[in-house]
């Protein structure tokens, strides 16, 4: 696609991501809005507010995020990232992550983190695959509400675009249950016991291979 990525400036842009991020997520009451506020206060502040715009300007692809610290180490937390409907597909998210990172490392950050649904395999997929992430911990009901489990994972900065598919002599296949696309409550009780189990044996998460109507998470040894 002919997009632009660059960090969105002025109310009427940041106005725009904040309606596209409602848009794609299907948000319509008040609490799950984003202000337009919040996103100038993070652009001024560590944050990140980047926006993929078309050949005229339209808003296709929107994410956002802010400085973390944990035990001294600097990172960047993207909060959330969304592309329109009908341009999914097509790369946009690889660019908004990868016009992130830049931002991001400008702020002395060295690795990027964000979460996922682990019953959300195209993400996994994104996050490994993809951009080389590595998932490095396991978050129950990380919104404090019940089915928000979520795998934090982090991104190394300075080798951002060399994304290789990892295998190890520790690699242990988890199945994520047979009904992936809307699993069952025990399906998601099993998958968190085993991501639970995984990440407590001091492994981390860094692919997975997806089969009909299944998939297979790999972890490694934590060198």
């Amino acid at each position: 696609m002919d997009v632009v990525v660059r960090e969105l400036d002025g109310m009427a842009e940041w106005t725009a991501a904040a309606a596209l991020y409602r848009e794609v997520f299907g948000y319509v009451a008040p609490e799950w809005g984003l202000s337009p506020r919040l996103l100038a206060a993070l652009g001024e502040n560590g944050g990140t507010v980047i926006g993929a715009l078309d050949g005229d300007g339209t808003l296709t692809g929107f994410c956002y995020g802010f400085t973390g610290i944990e035990g001294g180490e600097v990172y960047h937390y993207s909060q959330a990232a969304v592309v329109k409907v009908g341009a999914q597909g097509a790369g946009l998210g690889r660019l908004l992550k990868y016009g992130q990172a830049a931002v991001a490392r400008r702020t002395g950050a060295r690795t990027m983190r964000w979460t996922f649904d682990p019953y959300a395999l195209r993400n996994a997929h994104f996050n490994f695959a993809v951009l080389g992430a590595t998932g490095i911990r396991f978050l129950p009901d990380y919104y404090r509400d019940p089915g928000t489990d979520r795998v934090l994972v982090s991104w190394d900065l300075t080798d951002a675009g060399r994304a290789t598919r990892r295998t190890g002599k520790s690699v242990v296949p988890v199945v994520a249950g047979e009904r992936v696309a809307a699993p069952e409550p025990a399906d998601r009780a099993w998958l968190r016991r085993e991501l639970l189990t995984q990440f407590a044996a001091g492994k981390c998460l860094v692919d997975v291979v997806r089969h009909p109507g299944r998939a297979d998470y790999l972890f490694e040894d934590v060198a």
